[in-house]
């Protein structure tokens, strides 16, 4: 009997959980960047194999500080990811524990789930013999059926994740078909692609205050069609984004069209736009225009 289910990737923002994610399924599904935040929905990705079928479900890291709608947000679909799973993957990135990750543990320990603890990055641990007290100490504070040390980048130490995964999920039928590797459709992958070179493209303030909006996806003759609405909160970020002659913009969108036409086999005609809405990350009704409903 083949073993299927879901597996909650947790942890606190930017312990690498997309990287994770994408490395299992074999292929980009979640976005990654250095900037806290870039993870904001709940994403599924599906692994099929000879043993069974494993969906991750990807998740915003769990902040310390709600005072915004967008953390409430974000904290709300973190949490949400506890419910119905079969496992949980917590991320540690390397071994350091801080208060944030206090906060996810208080989740786990009301979860009802196994969990296995993921101790990620530990190609950039320059001690390696602090590994196993930490993992001494990692023990007393929770009851993991497993910890792993790994590096999500470098792709190692991913068998033996593996291995546990299936090992630990009920026996059933696949949940999704074979062929399928996420839940989301073609029109949210365009705006996440869009939304990951604006993150690697921008500096440390403007990230939090943008989101991305398609505002028509049309594929006709073998082209596909996509204008996307850049949306800031103040006139001074809308300038550091569409750049010096429009510099900024016009490579974010060269770098996003390349991803777009690999991942739908075609060409792509994309056209950005760049717009100010104030105060759209702390106004739940905007948030809830813009798609961020769990």
């Amino acid at each position: 009997m083949k073993k299927s289910g879901f597996v909650a990737i947790v942890g606190r923002p930017n312990v690498g959980k997309s990287t994770l994610l994408n490395h299992l399924v074999g292929q980009k599904i979640s976005i990654t960047s250095r900037r806290p935040q870039t993870t904001r929905h709940r994403i599924h990705g599906i692994r099929t194999t000879e043993a069974g079928q494993a969906v991750f479900v990807d998740t915003p890291g769990i902040h310390a500080s709600a005072k915004r709608a967008m953390n409430r947000y974000l904290n709300k679909t973190a949490g949400a990811a506890f419910a119905d799973v079969d496992l949980v993957l917590w991320l540690i990135d390397r071994p350091a524990w801080l208060p944030e990750d206090e906060l996810v543990l208080k989740r786990i320990e009301h979860a009802g789930a196994p969990v296995i603890l993921v101790i990620n990055k530990i190609d950039r641990l320059e001690d390696k013999d602090v590994l196993l007290p930490f993992l001494q100490d990692a023990a007393g504070r929770y009851d993991f059926v497993a910890m792993i040390p790994l590096s999500a980048l470098r792709g190692s130490n991913l068998d033996v994740l593996d291995r546990a995964i299936m090992e630990r999920l009920p026996e059933g039928e696949p949940i999704f078909p074979e062929d399928q590797i996420t839940d989301r459709s073609l029109h949210f992958m365009a705006a996440e692609i869009i939304r990951e070179k604006l993150l690697r493209a921008l500096g440390q303030e403007v990230p939090h205050a943008l989101t991305v909006e398609i505002e028509e996806y049309r594929q006709e003759d073998g082209l596909t069609r996509i204008r996307a609405l850049v949306l800031v909160e103040r006139a001074g970020q809308k300038a550091i984004v569409i750049g010096k002659k429009g510099e900024v913009l016009k490579k974010v969108g060269e770098r996003a069209r390349h991803d777009l036409e690999r991942l739908l086999e075609g060409k792509v005609f994309l056209q950005l736009w760049v717009k100010v809405k104030e105060g759209w990350s702390d106004d739940e009704r905007a948030l809830r225009s813009l798609g961020y409903v769990d």
